[in-house]
């Protein structure tokens, strides 16, 4: 979620016309606004974070994958190799020995290649399970960052109706609410991955 550039110039207005009134309820809302507004970018910052590090793994993923798709067709051209040799040995038996030789010969080198595919079968799904758990968290600070920027617009409220509580007491559950919702995207988010 991005944010205006000069969202935090809104803020610091709103803080200095509620500062010339000199309500110190007022005051306070306007500090609430302006400590909900960093918290609001923190978070904002984090959830790109982990917009790029979902990115930045399924790329590795997608790498991997291509690596491993190639290195299967090498053990499969591999195999046909050690086949054909067999294949010649049983046809020829003056060439018998060298060809299956070679056949043992290729016969190794595709295990060999096997390891090398399953290997890079094994990174892919470690990078696919790594996007995931950057995604699972950037969804959770969605929500996080969304609950702050509603808390903020609920406080300002508290300030157009010129003192009304209820605004900003909804705006500190809110608040908090985002707050926890960011926390758990560290925290208890991660013992679902």
């Amino acid at each position: 979620m991005s944010e205006s550039p000069t969202e935090h110039f809104e803020h610091a207005e709103h803080a200095a016309h509620v500062a010339e009134i000199g309500d110190s309820f007022l005051s306070t809302v306007s500090v609430t606004i302006a400590i909900l507004a960093v918290i609001a970018a923190t978070v904002g910052s984090l959830e790109s974070l982990e917009t790029a590090a979902t990115i930045s793994a399924k790329n590795d993923a997608v790498f991997f994958q291509n690596k491993e798709t190639d290195t299967w067709n090498f053990f499969q051209a591999k195999s046909i190799k050690k086949n054909l040799y067999e294949i010649s040995a049983a046809s020829n038996p003056a060439k018998s020995e060298e060809y299956l030789r070679e056949a043992k010969r290729y016969e190794t080198e595709s295990r060999d290649v096997q390891k090398e595919a399953a290997d890079l079968e094994h990174k892919k799904n470690a990078k696919l399970e790594e996007s995931e758990h950057h995604e699972h968290r950037h969804h959770i600070l969605t929500i996080g960052v969304t609950m702050l920027h509603v808390s903020i617009a609920v406080a300002t409220i508290a300030i157009i109706t010129h003192g009304k509580r209820w605004p900003w007491y909804m705006s500190l559950i809110l608040g908090t609410m985002g707050v926890v919702a960011s926390a758990y995207a560290y925290m208890g988010g991660n013992a679902a991955h």
